[in-house]
């Protein structure tokens, strides 16, 4: 079907042809490009790379020709198994390697699959460094290592148990106050890593836990992406259990999506708002988070007298925007939460244990604690592109129109009206154009999103 090679990593479908697909020659193509690029930035010394996956039915091979590749050219190896993206960029910062592979396609359908790459930090490459991964993917001029310098594993172990404790050792995580809640919660793992993690951390923070699909046998029980149209069943378990609220992670657990007690949604945008909420509450800081997240973030942080700041759609955005600035909570407004004291990545982990000290604090149930904060309605839209579509062309077209407005054009085109905004751009890890809407009701930004789904529409056909 396709191989998209981006800032997010390397990711395609699996079988078929050649270059067209992520094939197990892509996988050792790519793999051998990353492990030249370390030796580039390390001198060529021996290099210790991490590697974790989640639970796809295509990971344990992929995670296989992964770890082989790597040994093959002479980089030893830290198997950390099944196991979340934040785990496994924890494992990267506490073992001191080199760099991580994370086998996961994130929220993408079971026939997807990808390689996620980390830098020393247990953070992704930035744009220039990916780019010098791709340009040595193309260099077929590369000797393999013989016999006597080939990698090792030097351990494979289970992370997940550590990642736990790390999140649980946090001073704004007041284990003690959730535990003496016996918050009934219901969680939907949507059958991968999170199912195992999820769970044992909530039992550990003293709630009571149902489980919802969360047998890690990557058979997705619904679409991966934890958007309220996939989200049904979990209500419908909220309502019928009298849980007190619904957690919802994506098959590598860097998402965090939220249901009230009511079985409404707390609104994915609203996970890293309610987080930021309580960690500004105890310390004066700034925010960041990507152009297509919610004002309400902004508005939160400057209540707090907090400074806020967007940046260009992206994790490593992001990471990047948050050290500049000094940011003390930042993330994307699709329930991705980035706290630095543990470690500059989205972690679902973390936003569980940060949000229920939260909820703890201010003693309400999740619709009150929702309805405490600005209320502004999402739309999020797709397009799928075409060979025929050019997209800078027509982003550039979009950006001529409507010139008078105020437009950021530093991550495709963002309008901002005075009562909503409009943000376009191409994917990194579909090949869609995403159109993200929003405004103070969900009509007004639905149809400000078909508005714009009818302009692109008609400028595609000129």
């Amino acid at each position: 079907m396709t191989l998209i090679k981006s800032i997010s990593g390397i990711r395609g479908t699996i079988g078929g042809e050649l270059g067209e697909n992520l094939t197990p020659i892509d996988i050792v193509k790519f793999t051998t490009a990353y492990v030249r690029f370390l030796s580039e930035k390390n001198n060529s010394k021996r290099l210790t790379i991490v590697l974790g996956r989640d639970a796809r039915i295509s990971g344990e091979m992929v995670s296989d020709i992964i770890e082989g590749t790597l040994l093959g050219c002479g980089a030893d190896v830290i198997n950390v198994g099944m196991c979340t993206t934040p785990g496994t960029e924890m494992a990267v910062i506490t073992h001191k390697a080199d760099g991580g592979i994370i086998v996961t396609a994130s929220h993408n359908p079971k026939q997807w699959n990808a390689l996620k790459l980390l830098n020393e930090q247990g953070e992704f490459l930035s744009d220039a460094e990916g780019k010098r991964v791709l340009a040595l993917a193309d260099d077929c001029d590369y000797l393999y290592p013989e016999i006597d310098a080939i990698g090792k594993v030097l351990l494979r172990e289970d992370f997940n148990p550590l990642h736990i404790k790390q999140v649980l050792s946090l001073d704004m995580v007041d284990v003690e106050a959730v535990k003496a809640r016996h918050f009934k919660v219901v969680v939907d793992a949507v059958n991968s890593i999170g199912g195992v993690v999820i769970p044992q951390l909530l039992r550990e923070l003293g709630c009571e836990v149902i489980e919802l699909n969360c047998e890690p046998n990557g058979e997705f029980a619904h679409n991966p992406e934890p958007l309220p149209q996939h989200l049904t069943e979990i209500s419908d378990v909220i309502r019928r259990e009298g849980a007190d609220l619904g957690v919802v992670v994506d098959p590598d657990v860097d998402r965090l999506a939220l249901v009230c007690q009511d079985g409404t949604m707390f609104g994915e945008e609203y996970t890293l708002v309610a987080v930021a909420d309580y960690i500004l509450s105890h310390k004066v800081g700034n925010t960041v988070s990507n152009l297509s997240s919610s004002r309400a973030l902004r508005d939160v942080t400057e209540s707090h007298s907090g400074s806020y700041s967007a940046s260009a759609v992206g994790e490593v955005n992001v990471v990047a925007m948050m050290k500049q600035t000094g940011a003390v909570i930042g993330g994307e407004g699709n329930g991705g939460v980035i706290y630095p004291e543990l470690h500059y990545g989205r972690d679902a982990l973390v936003g569980v244990a940060l949000f229920l000290s939260h909820l703890v604090a201010k003693g309400s149930a999740m619709t009150e604690l929702r309805a405490g904060y600005p209320s502004y309605f999402a739309s999020k839209n797709k397009i799928e592109l075409t060979e025929a579509i050019d997209v800078d062309k027509l982003l550039l077209e979009v950006k001529s129109r409507y010139s008078t407005e105020n437009v950021n054009d530093i991550d495709g085109v963002k309008i901002d009206f005075a009562e909503s905004w409009v943000h376009l751009r191409k994917s990194n890890t579909e090949p869609i154009i995403r159109i993200y809407t929003e405004a103070k009701s969900q009509a007004e930004a639905d149809a400000l999103a078909q508005r714009f789904i009818a302009e692109i529409k008609a400028i595609s056909d000129l």
